[in-house]
């Protein structure tokens, strides 16, 4: 038997699970585009396939581990320690619109829980601009697996929103031979300018022992600098003064999305972002490669003493962190009609995706879940100016619970507490039960 027959023998369900969301997201939707009932249909479809999909593995995790012990998970009670630290987050936000506008609070308050949530156009937004927080915290959580602290995300993304831009406009050639050619080269673009920016504290670390925290935040602020010499010299539109227009064959495409969340902004970026997270997953939890590079950021001396090139691991998490960050870059300015502009700020979307890795546990799927659950927030705040409030209570509330997150050792511990009270529980009454039967 092959590996890929193995494969398939043990895995039919899930790749059943991935074919049919394939053909759910990406094709039926342009099939059905004429008919709202029949797209109505596939929406459904998506959600029910997922949910079976979830149900299926939880099922399969009991039957595999029937005496599995709660308390007993460490990304159990994580994951427990984070979703307190949201509830920390939101309570503390409605105290806060109590005191700004009783009347409002409750109102406001759903329609923040609400967020992305509200109708087809606001989930479609919600996954459009939480594409380029969840690939910076994809960046920051995985420089961080690997025992490094990348807080230069933020000059990685400028640098790859360059590159991509710049080749999105001076690259027209390539979308006369296909548009997606000229959109890969650009997305392919900026991931190269994004890890060369990235390898440059990797190597400094590597081979100067320079802290990569302080040589990544310095070159932050020489590639905002840098962006804008670059623009300014050979894409600058001096009637608007911004970056010249990028040709639309070089736009992110949406992969047939807009049918699924009309009138939205969504795009295929979401698409990348999960590609992303499932290559990052394999590497850090399923190869050689990965083991090896955590290994090193546990203990640089000893995957030395075991025979790793712990120098050159170094530079390669680097470069690889700030490549996905460059990616970012390229999902935020591969849009037709937004532009890249020569001003000397700092993009805030690097700084979000720390505060995003933290809040997912620097794992690939929590940084997904957490980066939507950021942009979800994100288009609650929308809706705050309705009942009287300023949609900068969102940033509030994130700041809140990022403070709530730093609190893990507490939280975590909290947790495990209740956990074991709840299963010291379960188990006395089944010793009740077992009693009572006996008696009989």
């Amino acid at each position: 038997m092959t590996k890929i027959q193995h494969f398939l023998k043990h895995n039919i369900v899930g790749v059943v699970t991935v074919v049919s969301l394939f053909l759910l997201f990406f094709v039926l939707p342009s099939i059905f585009s004429g008919s709202d009932l029949l797209l109505n249909v596939n929406r459904l479809m998506i959600i029910l396939v997922g949910l079976t999909y979830i149900i299926y593995k939880y099922m399969m995790f009991r039957q595999n581990y029937p005496n599995f012990k709660f308390a007993e998970s460490t990304t159990l009670v994580n994951v427990l320690g984070s979703v307190i630290a949201i509830v920390i987050g939101l309570i503390f936000g409605l105290i806060l619109m109590f005191f700004v506008s009783p009347a409002n609070a409750m109102p406001g308050f759903f329609t923040i829980l609400k967020g992305g949530f509200n109708n087809l156009k606001s989930l479609g937004n919600m996954i459009y601009f939480s594409v380029p927080i969840i690939l910076t915290g994809l960046s920051v959580a995985f420089a961080f697996r690997t025992g490094l602290f990348n807080i230069g995300a933020t000059g990685q993304l400028t640098m790859g929103a360059f590159a991509a831009v710049f080749i999105g406009v001076r690259g027209g050639f390539l979308g006369d031979i296909h548009p997606l050619l000229h959109w890969g080269v650009a997305v392919l673009g900026a991931g190269i300018a994004g890890g060369i920016w990235g390898a440059i504290p990797g190597i400094l670390k590597a081979y100067r022992n320079v802290n990569e925290v302080v040589a990544s935040i310095m070159l932050n602020y020489v590639a905002m600098y840098l962006n804008t010499i670059l623009i300014t010299t050979y894409i600058y539109n001096v009637d608007y003064a911004r970056a010249l227009d990028i040709e639309r064959t070089s736009a992110t495409p949406t992969f047939n999305l807009d049918l699924l969340f009309p009138t939205s902004s969504v795009n295929g970026g979401i698409v990348v972002a999960v590609i992303i997270v499932i290559i990052l997953y394999v590497i850090l939890n399923k190869t050689t490669f990965g083991y090896e590079l955590k290994a090193v950021g546990f203990n640089r001396d000893a995957s030395k003493y075991a025979g790793m090139n712990a120098k050159r691991n170094i530079v390669y998490s680097m470069m690889i962190s700030g490549a996905v960050a460059g990616i970012a870059g390229a999902m935020m300015f591969l849009v037709v009609g937004k532009h890249l502009k020569p001003e000397n700020i700092l993009l805030q979307e690097g700084f979000t995706g720390i505060a995003i890795s933290l809040l997912g546990l620097s794992n690939p799927i929590g940084v997904l879940l957490a980066g939507l659950f950021y942009g979800s927030l994100q288009q609650g705040g929308y809706y705050m100016q309705l009942y009287d409030f300023k949609p900068e209570i969102i940033d509030i509330i994130i700041a809140v619970i990022i403070y709530a997150s730093a609190l893990a050792l507490f939280l975590q511990t909290f947790v495990i507490r209740r956990l074991k009270a709840r299963e010291m529980t379960i188990d006395a009454k089944k010793v009740v039960e077992q009693e009572k039967e006996g008696d009989k």
